[in-house]
């Protein structure tokens, strides 16, 4: 080897050397102290430390101008990203199917922001993404935009930067999760909001703009914390699933990954004989059904979505003997299950990312249908629930409809993807009941005169638990079944196997 040859490897080790951590062991010392990682250590746990095809390590910020030395190769190292090609699940899955799309914002490097050659390299891998068919995870912590590259003489304002238009593109087309911890905001909150899956530390801050874009368009002064807390956004539905931190990110990102890389074989179930006595006997009586999903699907899978945001509904992630599904179920314990505008619009999220994910879809029904109202209407409910017949036409995904108990109105249509006759399968178990609305409300509108007519207030209410009585038996799930409604009634017991021989077909 020559002299001359020497020297290049040499100087490409000290170059390389100088994107790693320990040549910034002051910002990333800085970075620990406040409980954060940095982005190696979770490109790493991300890939269980396996090989990866990094693009654009040796990149730095456009400030060769105002920069030089270790303030242009240290401090702005790959210019605040990592951008790779590598496997997540690798010990789960064929190589194939474990690869993925990585972009993880770097915090210790220009506090994550976006720069000319930032935005450069994002561009470079979500082309790779979409040639390839690839997932992407994306780690968006960052302060926006970056004014300071004093090196782009090609551009003024810097708006047709195509990162964004690529970003949003890929809905459909690739499984796109972003996760953040910390301080996210202008375009890194653009690219965190745009993805399908979200995922969020409770110490995160998502927001449109930061303290100084806020303070400059004369909104007053406030401090980072204070701008698009996850206690905020939990509720507003802004975030999917909030964890503790990104070790608890990470692990969380990789099971939702899994949901789009395949089947697993690996699973077991609990015991289905004890599903009937989560159900009370008593049909005025609420009940957890969080609990009947956990025993119903496979033991471990279920990662629930937004279940702060519109709370009548349960939606999420789960398997089926191994295979993935998404997860759409009433709570009784909320509006008595009744599907509200916040409901109806995370009942839609679940169908829209249901149909670009390619999951079947497992409904579990108990609603009296639709919330009414004044204060309904003013939210805006003919048009939220609307979207939800909308995005369940426009499901190409097999449903498979299961009704616990409660069928009522167009609110169990919209569950069922906007008809009974829409679900692969369509079961009950015995206490399921159906009807054109509530039962209650169904008695005092159809028989309001004879209510009216009788005697007493004694002889009112025995007429009414009379009529009620019997519309109740009209409705029985077995009914329902003998006019076809429905296509069966099923024990508890048996509903795992009816989920999965629908699936199967």
């Amino acid at each position: 080897m020559t002299e001359e040859q020497n020297d290049s490897y040499a100087w490409l080790a000290d170059r390389l050397a100088k994107t790693t951590d320990e040549a910034r062991a002051e910002a990333v010392a800085k970075r620990r102290a406040r409980g954060g990682r940095t982005a190696r250590e979770n490109l790493a746990d991300l890939t269980d430390g396996a090989a990866v095809s990094e693009y654009g390590q040796l990149a730095v910020a456009a400030q060769r101008t105002r920069r030089e030395g270790d303030s242009l190769y240290v401090d702005t190292a790959a210019d605040a990203v990592i951008t790779a090609v590598g496997p997540v699940n690798g010990d789960i899955f064929h190589a194939k199917q474990s690869q993925t799309a990585l972009i993880i914002n770097d915090y210790t490097v220009l506090a994550g922001t976006q720069g000319y050659f930032h935005h450069r390299k994002i561009d470079r891998i979500l082309e790779v993404a979409e040639r390839d068919s690839l997932p992407i995870v994306m780690y968006t912590e960052g302060g926006g935009g970056r004014p300071g590259d004093t090196d782009v003489l090609v551009s003024m304002a810097g708006l047709n930067v195509p990162t964004f238009h690529r970003w949003a593109a890929l809905a459909g087309r690739v499984p796109r999760i972003a996760v953040n911890h910390g301080y996210c905001f202008a375009g890194n909150a653009a690219l965190f909001g745009a993805a399908d899956v979200r995922i969020a530390s409770e110490a995160s801050c998502i927001g449109m703009a930061g303290p100084a874009m806020i303070e400059g368009g004369g909104l007053g002064k406030w401090q980072p914390q204070d701008i698009g807390p996850v206690s905020v956004h939990r509720e507003n539905g802004v975030v999917d699933i909030v964890v503790a931190d990104e070790a608890e990110a990470t692990e969380v990102a990789k099971r939702v990954l899994a949901c789009v890389q395949g089947s697993t074989t690996d699973w077991h179930a609990a015991d289905q004989s004890e599903l009937d006595a989560l159900m009370p006997i008593n049909r005025r009586y609420a009940f957890d059904v969080r609990k009947i999903i956990r025993r119903l699907l496979d033991a471990e899978s279920f990662i629930e979505t937004r279940p702060d945001a519109g709370r009548a509904v349960v939606t999420g992630f789960a398997r089926v003997e191994g295979r993935a599904v998404a997860v759409l179920a009433s709570d009784c314990r909320h509006l008595g299950g009744a599907i509200d505008g916040e409901s109806a619009t995370k009942a839609t999220a679940l169908y829209q990312l249901a149909e670009r994910w390619g999951l079947p879809v497992v409904s579990l029904i108990d609603t009296p249908g639709f919330m009414v109202g004044p204060d309904s209407e003013a939210a805006g409910a003919p048009r939220l629930m609307s979207d939800l017949f909308i995005a369940g036409a426009a499901l190409s995904q097999p449903i498979v409809a299961i009704f616990l108990r409660r069928a009522y109105g167009l609110g169990a249509m919209a569950m069922t993807g906007g008809s009974f006759g829409v679900p692969r399968y369509a079961a009950s178990w015995p206490h399921g009941e159906f009807g054109a609305m509530g039962l209650e409300g169904a008695v005092h509108l159809g028989f309001r005169q004879e209510l009216a007519a009788a005697p007493d207030e004694e002889a009112r209410q025995a007429l009414y638990d009379k009529l009620l009585t019997e519309m109740y038996d009209r409705g029985r799930a077995v009914e329902a079944a003998s006019y076809l409604e429905i296509d069966a009634v099923i024990q508890p017991s048996e509903t795992r196997g009816v989920i999965s021989r629908a699936l199967t077909g």
